[in-house]
């Protein structure tokens, strides 16, 4: 069993933190939980930052088999610490131990396809363009071309993925495959789970004969750890999963500094769900059934939770509203992550409830305190236009229809609503024609767009984008899910005219 002591993660060692101390919270009783955890300072920072610009200078060349084994053994620590990660989870979080069980093993797998990354080699885009001294009229360098880490990152753990999105997640594996040495703001809603995961990254460490300053863990008792971080002239990146409010606080500190740096930072996303005429005559009912399973997945707390439902006014849409309802008025309130969660969720839906422009459909069945009540509303297209406050995230189980009378009038919703993770469209054959003609559309509000589905439930894979245009991420050119995570944190440099004895190793093998 691994012993919880609330230490800070610092230079290879754990100790203890001077930055004040706070408990982990039982998330179904709100009740104290076991270990007292302390917090971080500002020199705590100071010191976990100049060990990761220390540890850049060597973990940035490390063989790419080398820190191919190192990504794969965090993995493997990370599954021995066995059922006590679990348990620990499912106290601070309120979720599941299926999800949690999946959770972990989403974690250990995508810590092995960044493995796999290392190993092709291919990120490093090893790119060579020969010199030509004979062309007139000025010879030509030679030129070469490599991808390389950014330097420190670093990574702020979510509140709502305690160990895909946290200490050693996405975020974390996609720049310690990139090369970059990472520092961990650990989340203070799973501060017991981020210890756990955290001592076995940092075992991975010494297990790999890596410098101490390749990852540190921090925790923060306020704001003022985090911003720290931000600021601290040797970290060269951010990447952060949360809330909009919290990710601009962080893109400000960032752009003030004497040098600008990237925050990756996905923040707010309702993930539209359009729903054809077509598709709704057919299979309305079983749509609504599914629409129902998707919204209350994890007390609705994905990021990628469908929230907003866009309709074209047709028969159909009732046997949807009539199953989504029937579905809902059975599901079972569930535990949301923390207390406040749950305070700005019942606080969302009231608004909702006593908004002149929206109707209540269902409100399902109470649960005990901390349980969130599943809720469903409608309003029209000309009121939801009418009432921009209608377009903000409710983060929790609580979906709003939009009825539109006309496919101009949906296309004119569509133009108003802001950057989003994902888009879904319910279509049969013969919808094909019109949601052709939306897709180009579509394509600049959204990262990705699904047919017939959910957007709850991302594949980890090459192929995957989770992220989009603003204010679902900060930068729309970028994923946090999927291989292509790694380009976040690396930077092309060009060597020009470099003699074979000057050259990195990379270009050397090939």
């Amino acid at each position: 069993m691994t012993m919880l002591n609330g230490d800070l993660l610092i230079g290879g060692q754990a100790r203890r933190g001077r930055g004040g101390s706070f408990y982990g919270i039982e998330a179904a009783t709100g009740q104290n939980l076991p270990v007292e955890f302390a917090g971080a300072t500002v020199d705590d920072v100071k010191e976990a930052s100049a060990l990761a610009w220390k540890a850049f200078e060597t973990y940035r060349e490390t063989g790419l088999e080398e820190r191919a084994h190192f990504l794969e053994r965090i993995a493997t620590e990370i599954e021995a610490i066995g059922d006590e990660l679990i348990e620990r989870a499912m106290a601070e979080t309120g979720l599941p131990r299926g999800r949690l069980e999946g959770e972990r093993g989403r974690t250990a797998g995508q810590l092995r396809l960044f493995a796999k990354e290392v190993r092709e080699g291919k990120f490093q885009e090893l790119r060579f363009d020969p010199a030509n001294p004979e062309r007139k009229p000025a010879p030509k360098p030679d030129l070469k071309l490599r991808n390389l880490g950014v330097g420190p990152v670093v990574v702020f753990g979510a509140s709502n993925f305690p160990l895909a999105f946290s200490v050693a997640g996405g975020d974390t594996a996609s720049a310690l495959a990139a090369g970059c040495p990472v520092i961990v703001k650990a989340h203070s809603a799973h501060p017991g789970t981020s210890e756990l995961v955290g001592r076995a990254v940092q075992k991975a460490v010494a297990e790999s004969g890596l410098p101490v300053g390749t990852f540190a863990m921090l925790f923060d008792t306020g704001f003022e750890v985090g911003q720290a971080l931000v600021a601290d002239p040797r970290v060269q990146a951010v990447g952060f999963t949360g809330s909009r409010r919290g990710g601009l606080a962080l893109m400000k500190t960032a752009s003030e500094r004497k040098q600008p740096i990237p925050v990756y930072a996905e923040m707010s996303s309702i993930n539209p769900v359009l729903l054809f005429p077509n598709a709704l005559a057919q299979r309305g009912e079983a749509i609504g059934k599914a629409f129902a399973g998707s919204l209350v997945l994890g007390a609705g707390q994905f990021c990628t939770n469908p929230g907003l439902i866009i309709a074209l006014e047709c028969s159909g849409l009732e046997s949807f509203k009539s199953a989504a309802v029937a579905a809902l008025k059975e599901a079972p309130a569930q535990t949301m992550l923390t207390g406040g969660i749950f305070k700005a969720y019942c606080s969302a839906v009231q608004k909702l409830e006593s908004h002149s422009a929206v109707k209540q459909l269902v409100r399902g069945p109470d649960g005990a305190d901390f349980q969130g009540a599943a809720a469903l509303f409608e309003t029209d297209a000309k009121s939801f236009l009418a009432h921009t406050e209608l377009q903000e995230e409710v983060f929790g189980a609580a979906g709003l229809i939009v009825r539109c009378m006309s496919e101009a009038e949906l296309s004119d919703v569509l133009d108003h609503i802001e950057g989003q993770l994902t888009i879904a469209l319910h279509i049969d054959e013969a919808d094909v024609p019109a949601a052709k003609a939306l897709v180009p559309k579509l394509e600049l509000l959204a990262g990705r767009l699904l047919i017939n589905g959910f957007g709850t439930g991302v594949e980890v894979s090459p192929a995957m984008v989770h992220g989009g245009p603003f204010p679902a991420t900060s930068d729309g050119r970028s994923t946090s899910v999927g291989t292509l995570a790694i380009y976040r944190f690396l930077r092309p440099v060009c060597y020009q005219d470099f003699p074979e004895a000057l050259l990195p190793a990379p270009f050397k093998k090939a």
